[in-house]
């Protein structure tokens, strides 16, 4: 494989920390790399330098010639004219050329453009004028222009944020059968572990490099902090919660052998048990008494006149912990806001317990004093809350969401949009709610401040509803999932994302008329099981082989072990040492060629 891009000894600083230092690393043909790190961490700025907008202070970078590249980055600029201008006028096509390529038709469909399975009520006219757009809509716009062109390179920057579960799932799959090698920024980790065959993580003014995607870079962070005695022991704390929610939960996604997962299993023996939903609903009842919001016969319109809910009897009980999902433009976030008392009902009645205190996460970021600080602005709301069974003041809490005690000091004009959406966050959480309106929380969020999130919402007593694209969060935090289809009702899921995909396919594959773009599209969206006809004998002998691979490997791994303890009570014997060397040279050898095979027989049949 050939490297597109490469990196030589770069360095880059904005002010006195440098955010890259000394980093060398490379894009070879055909690699899907997803980056991670920390808000701030310099994830834009490695991919911007990547992509040749941002100059290094000091080192090299080199691009093989002809490369055909495109870059997708939050700043949102886009040149004037129509949607049609700007995603299909750089390709010199006709409109009956374009219109006639399936590609195309299935980028403009999945990212919500003209007609297509995920155009509904929110699609964007070819013909709208781009200066008009929302935010969201151009992002939107940006990755559409990027995806019809043929590439070697693309360059993506948070590409699931405005997308919903759908969207996100017909981008991963887009990308996934793409020949062009890509780079994304993204802390959506279901989307990282689906699309990634490698995964950067940016951090500490290096680069550090782990195979395979979010799952794998789960334990291999967790065994690097394992061994490195001075890493942070919160930060240690997370991987192993996140290790122990991965194994107790659906099957693993991760590419690494039973032998390898087992390994991990003494990083998580004496880890607690996930929530106790029946503790936490009896301690939310206490909080709250019987009634928490209700909804009685509820009707819903949107501003043009759509009914989004008719009917609707909805009542939340003590504890509930609700996933709510749906395409953009089907209501959900006009539902939460009915909940929470701000969206006016065409016909039925809203009733609010006695007792409840509403903390309401909008999309929408909170109009500060831009001259207040951090912690400030936190303590404005209350100085110490209690939260479970421990007391923690207003900067014990703003540092588990993300900020520094040097940054809790920092006005708020100064920061970041993911920091102001932490400080929101942080605030909401501050007032003590019993009752907890999530509106896309993940945001803007990196990764880290996901599980600290996650962590805490995870013995958080009370009633919970949150609306998210991101699918490990609905899966982890809520007890149950809901869904708005554009029809007017309220649908509970019980087999959760899975099933309101699987829904979702079965309404567009049964609609009169449905376009043969659309049509691809959904069958794209299928998984990837339903997509290939299995030959039942092959499989059963791939796994056939997978297991006796895996004893192979087991016992690779304990005679590797042995030999270690052999070298070490050796020490003093310089023959012994060399052929105990040479045997375990042999060893690793044999284990690297049995552990390529395993995963070549995943790869396929896993």
């Amino acid at each position: 494989m050939a490297n597109l891009v490469n990196l030589e000894t770069v360095s880059k600083s904005f002010g006195v920390a440098p955010l890259l230092d000394s980093v060398s690393l490379g894009v070879q043909t055909g690699e899907r790399i997803g980056v991670v790190g920390l808000n701030g961490g310099g994830k834009t700025t490695l991919l911007e330098i990547l992509a040749g907008i941002e100059p290094p202070d000091s080192g090299r970078v080199s691009r093989t010639s002809d490369l055909r590249m495109a870059v997708v980055t939050q700043r949102g600029e886009l040149p004037p004219g129509t949607v049609a201008d700007v995603v299909l006028g750089p390709l010199g096509l006709a409109e009956h050329e374009w219109a006639g390529d399936a590609r195309i038709r299935d980028v403009l469909s999945g990212i919500g453009i003209g007609s297509g399975h995920l155009a509904t009520d929110g699609a964007l006219g070819l013909d709208r004028d781009v200066s008009g757009l929302s935010g969201g809509e151009r992002r939107r716009v940006a990755l559409a222009a990027a995806l019809v062109r043929e590439l070697d390179l693309l360059i993506l920057d948070e590409p699931t944020n405005h997308l919903d579960v759908e969207g996100v799932q017909w981008l991963a799959n887009h990308l996934v059968r793409r020949r062009c090698s890509l780079v994304v920024v993204t802390h959506d980790r279901w989307f990282l572990d689906t699309v990634a065959t490698r995964t950067w993580e940016v951090v500490g003014g290096a680069v550090n490099s782990y195979e395979g995607g979010y799952n794998d870079w789960v334990f291999a962070r967790a065994e690097r902090d394992r061994q490195a005695d001075a890493s942070e022991e919160r930060r240690r704390n997370l991987a192993r919660k996140e290790l122990a929610w991965l194994r107790r939960g659906a099957p693993a996604r991760t590419s690494k052998p039973r032998y390898r997962i087992e390994s991990a299993e003494a990083l998580i023996a004496d880890v607690p048990e996930p929530r106790d939903s029946v503790a936490l609903a009896a301690f939310a009842q206490r909080r709250l008494g019987r009634v928490v919001v209700e909804l009685e016969d509820v009707r819903l319109e949107a501003p043009d006149g759509r009914v989004l809910v008719d009917d609707l009897t909805w009542r939340l009980a003590p504890g509930e912990r609700v996933g709510l999902v749906g395409v953009n433009g089907s209501g959900k976030t006009t539902l939460l806001r009915a909940l929470a008392g701000d969206a006016p009902l065409s016909s039925g009645k809203r009733v609010q317990g006695q007792t409840v205190r509403l903390g309401w996460l909008r999309q929408e970021l909170d109009d500060l004093d831009g001259d207040m600080r951090v912690l400030a602005a936190v303590e404005e709301v209350a100085g110490r809350i209690q939260l479970g069974d421990r007391e923690v003041s207003a900067g014990q809490l703003a540092e588990r969401l993300g900020f520094t005690p040097a940054r809790q000091r920092t006005p708020v004009r100064d920061l970041s949009g993911g920091e102001r959406r932490r400080l929101q966050l942080t605030r909401v959480l501050m007032a003590e709610p019993n009752v907890l309106l999530l509106d896309e929380p993940t945001n803007d969020l990196d990764i880290d401040t996901l599980q600290q999130l996650e962590d805490l919402l995870d013995s958080w007593g009370g009633t919970l509803v949150v609306i998210s694209h991101d699918r490990y969060l609905i899966e982890r935090i809520c007890d149950s999932t809901w869904a708005l289809f554009g029809d007017g009702v309220l649908t509970n899921l019980p087999g959760g994302i899975e099933e309101y995909l699987r829904r979702r396919a079965a309404i567009e594959a049964a609609a009169q008329e449905v376009p043969p773009a659309a049509a691809a599209s959904v069958r794209d969206a299928e998984p990837r099981e339903a997509k290939v006809p299995r030959d039942a004998k092959a499989e059963q002998q791939a796994r056939k082989e997978m297991n006796r691979l895996e004893r192979r490997l087991e016992k690779f791994s304990a005679e590797e072990e042995k030999l270690h303890a052999d070298l070490a009570a050796a020490a003093t014997e310089p023959d012994k040492l060399i052929e105990l060397d040479g045997r375990l040279r042999e060893v690793v050898d044999q284990k690297e060629v049995t552990e390529s095979r395993w995963l070549e027989l995943a790869e396929e049949w896993g």
